[in-house]
């Protein structure tokens, strides 16, 4: 990872059929969903969970995201979902990093950026909201 990590998880999948194409290789919109589960790791891990943040008033859609298709995961194969949180004052972003368990080669990197937007007003917030950053104190 490129960033300083404020916070990390890790998730590992063993890669499914039904998530490849002809060749056996992941069809590469699959690799989104690794990323969700990854950042679901980390949510649990500060304790603000997608249904947590609904409950504080807020959503956090995906409003950029990036992927980079280093090398091809395959069928039967396990790899490892690496979440980091470098920022989140006024956004939240993780960086991901996908490696083949067994080989422990870079498949994918990938980053997402999340904004918060008021449930009631349906704004988005330039800040972070304070819930955020009471979750995330102890790790800053």
């Amino acid at each position: 990872m490129k960033s300083k990590s404020i916070l990390q998880a890790k998730t590992q999948i063993e890669v499914q059929f039904y998530d490849v194409d002809a060749m056996r290789v992941v069809w590469h919109g699959n690799y989104v969903k690794y990323l969700e589960d990854a950042r679901c790791e980390l949510l649990k891990k500060f304790d603000y969970n997608y249904l947590d943040m609904e409950a504080s008033g807020y959503i956090w859609p995906v409003v950029d995201m990036r992927i980079k298709y280093v090398q091809s995961a395959k069928l039967a194969k396990t790899i490892e979902v690496t979440a980091s949180l470098v920022e989140y004052e006024n956004r939240l972003k993780i960086e991901y990093e996908i490696r083949d368990v067994e080989t422990n080669k870079v498949l994918t990197k990938a980053y997402t950026v999340q904004v918060a937007v008021d449930i009631q007003t349906e704004e988005m917030q330039y800040q972070s909201p304070q819930v955020l950053l009471d979750k995330l104190a102890a790790y800053i």
